[in-house]
């Protein structure tokens, strides 16, 4: 059996890697490198139970047991590192409690812990391009084939797919999923796929070194105009730690390597960055980017079969739980694919049937 993925990001990384496992022949296409988008510039952030009680839940907590497994079973380093997790907020400069210590003593003053989250028993964290990277070179030590180029339809004999076009090229295949993040849409243009939007996220990566320990934190910041922005702070456990705020919604390029970040929400991040620690300093940026999150209609992630269309799947719109449901998708889109059935997760939560196709003349890219 010869299964083609369309996408090299952490989702079709995953996916290849779990039936390579099983001795299926995989190729994964992808038009630029492994990790190019959100799989390289995510936070990594990993919870067992913050979907509780959502249709996510089981998802994300077997996803989580396999993030704590899969350092035992592949000899490679992605720095998967168990941490707490802390909500707050930063109160403007008028407020009389802009003096008063922070809780945790690497933070400023005016920086206000509320509570805690989660344990390392219960939260931990990734280099998200690393893990990537890593269960790309697992895939292939299990004799999966990376190719560079562009998918751009398939061959289909009584709607059951026969060819891939790569370019100017066909790969036979007998499968194929589209793992493409917010670029699933183009493959509306030839097959039948529910919306999939992209949603903006710049951040900032810090050099900090050991001078932040693993405390996640999720904290409202209160700034002069009386705006709250919700920031997200995560120190990895090689040193750097990822800051991000003020996602927003705008068309989605046709390259990935187009993505670039707004210099005006740059600067308003390093200046909340500077306010929540004399740690982050400007002179330890190592990176000004932003990437795109596949979201859909309802929140929920497309994971399955395509509708009307005989061998060909999908496995995109995670939003932020990417890095974390990557394993989980993965796992289940082989036993989908290579048993018939999922086992270990019911997908029906995820199928792609449950929201409308999208019309190809409705895309919106720039």
């Amino acid at each position: 059996m010869r299964v083609v993925i369309c996408g090299g990001g952490v989702i079709g990384a995953c996916t290849a890697y779990f039936l390579s496992r099983r001795g299926v022949e995989v190729i994964v296409v992808d038009g630029t490198e492994v990790a190019a988008a959100a799989s390289g510039k995510a936070g990594g952030f990993l919870a067992l139970d913050w979907c509780a009680g959502t249709p996510l839940d089981a998802l994300a907590r077997r996803s989580f047991q396999l993030h704590a497994a899969l350092p035992k079973e592949i000899a490679d380093d992605w720095g998967y590192r168990p941490m707490t997790a802390y909500s707050g907020f930063v109160v403007s400069r008028h407020d009389p409690r802009r003096h008063k210590p922070s809780e945790l003593d690497w933070l400023s003053d005016g920086v206000v812990i509320a509570g805690q989250l989660g344990t390392t028993e219960t939260t931990a964290i990734v280099h998200p391009r690393k893990f990537t990277f890593a269960m790309m070179r697992a895939a292939q030590a299990h004799g999966a084939e990376q190719r560079r180029g562009r998918v751009t339809g398939v061959v289909s004999h009584d709607e059951t797919v026969r060819f891939v076009k790569v370019d100017d090229d066909v790969i036979e295949a007998d499968a194929i999923v589209v793992a493409m993040g917010p670029w699933s849409l183009l493959a509306a243009e030839w097959m039948s796929l529910p919306a999939v939007f992209g949603q903006r996220s710049p951040s900032l990566i810090y050099d900090t070194g050991t001078d932040v320990p693993p405390h996640a934190l999720f904290l409202d910041y209160h700034d002069e105009t009386g705006e709250v922005v919700s920031v997200e702070v995560f120190p990895r456990a090689d040193g750097s730690t990822h800051i991000t705020a003020l996602s927003d919604i705008v068309p989605l390029p046709i390259d990935p390597a187009a993505v670039k970040p707004e210099s005006e929400a740059i600067d308003r991040l390093q200046a909340i960055a500077e306010r929540l620690s004399p740690v982050f300093r400007a002179g330890r940026i190592v990176a000004r980017q932003a990437c795109f999150r596949p979201v859909t209609q309802d929140g929920l992630p497309l994971i399955g079969k395509v509708p009307r269309s005989e061998g060909i799947y999908i496995a995109t719109g995670h939003n932020v739980w990417g890095i974390l449901n990557s394993p989980a998708t993965g796992e289940a889109m082989a036993e989908l694919i290579a048993d018939g059935a999922a086992h270990t997760l019911n997908l029906a939560p995820f199928d792609p049937m449950r929201l409308p196709a999208l019309d190809p003349s409705m895309l919106r890219t720039s």
